[in-house]
């Protein structure tokens, strides 16, 4: 049994069977729509060479539809995303790079997006890339596909700046259990299954949240490489490389509290516990060598205040898994209301 109007992605099982079958994309039935979506704050002189590089039509791809996502710009964006024809989501006030793409993934959703791709506004990211990037969605081989820069050709890239982007890639692997290769890449494309499950916590980016969440839900996360174009301006959201390893590693740290407490706060308090037991038994060695005389009291008091943090730790560790069973209860109650509120309506089952 087929159903007309049956939409491409399977969102019960995140199989996703649809794409890619020949036979069911020459159906007159099924349409693939592409929302290509560009976060912006004050781009007005770089939104027109962004918008113009994107393509307007890809095989396997119905429509393609770009929205720009004007957060608080105060030289005209808004006007100029207008000129171009394009749809424009505007935001009050700057609520920061996080924000604005949650914005922008809810305007897609709403729009009927089947697949969403999310690139920057000062055109850093080829638009010829974007057909690598839904490639393994279209293929059924992917729900969610991050472009991988080219970090070590970037010239506009300090050899520190290079090195950072390297570990930070690293980490978020071993995070995430992923094998994305540019964890801070804003080029991704993801299904409607995805933008429907993803939640941004942060407030100034979205981009390895994103990925370790996704993970986490299990949904299937590809890497694939893209061009780039010559950088335009300086990046808004690296001031310096302190700066840059400040917050990419606070968010790291956040994140991997959010999703994995137990780990985060029993592997310290193992450690602690373990630095204990060393102490002790310094002691006891000392205490027994001495034949029962008095000394090294110190590493008895230390090892004890090192249990007692231990079992702080570990109680905080077992809080946390129960807050994060919760946090995933609610998370399913959101994605229910989320699939709902997105849900368009569809026409009664035909027969084949």
């Amino acid at each position: 049994m087929l159903y007309a109007g049956t939409p491409p992605f399977c969102t019960c099982d995140r199989v996703w069977p649809y794409v890619g079958k020949k036979l069911l994309k020459s159906a007159a039935y099924l349409s693939v729509k592409l929302i290509i979506q560009i976060p912006c704050h004050n781009e007005a002189d770089h939104l027109p060479a962004t918008v113009g590089d994107l393509p307007r039509h890809l095989p396997g791809i119905d429509k393609i539809q770009i929205v720009v996502v004007d957060d608080g710009s105060t030289d005209g964006t808004t006007d100029v995303a207008r000129k171009l024809g394009v749809e424009v989501v505007g935001l009050p006030a700057n609520r920061g790079l996080a924000q604005a793409f949650m914005a922008g993934v809810d305007a897609a959703l709403s729009l009927d997006a089947d697949i969403i791709i999310n690139t920057d506004a000062d055109n850093q990211y080829s638009g010829a890339s974007v057909a690598a990037l839904v490639a393994p969605i279209l293929a059924g081989d992917a729900d969610f596909v991050i472009g991988a820069r080219p970090i070590a050709e970037i010239d506009s890239f300090s050899p520190v700046k290079k090195l950072l982007q390297r570990l930070g890639s690293w980490v978020v692997r071993q995070v995430s259990g992923t094998s994305v290769a540019d964890a801070t890449s804003g080029f991704r494309a993801m299904t409607r299954e995805v933008a429907l499950e993803l939640n941004v916590f942060s407030s100034y980016t979205y981009t390895l949240e994103t990925i370790v969440q996704a993970a986490q839900r299990r949904l299937r996360v590809a890497s694939v490489p893209i061009a780039v174009n010559p950088a335009t301006r300086e990046s808004r959201l690296v001031r310096s490389n302190l700066d840059y390893v400040w917050r990419t590693g606070s968010a790291l740290a956040r994140v991997f509290v959010v999703y994995q407490p137990f780990r985060s706060f029993m592997i310290p308090a193992g450690l602690l516990f373990a630095a204990a037991m060393l102490l002790a038994l310094r002691f006891v060695y000392h205490f027994v060598e001495a034949g029962g005389a008095a000394g090294h009291t110190q590493s008895l008091i230390l090892a004890a205040i090192l249990t007692f943090l231990s079992g702080l730790l570990m109680a905080v560790a077992f809080i946390g898994d129960l807050i994060a069973i919760n946090r995933r209860l609610l998370e399913e109650l959101r994605l229910d209301a989320r699939r709902a509120r997105y849900s368009s309506p569809r026409p009664t089952p035909t027969h084949d």
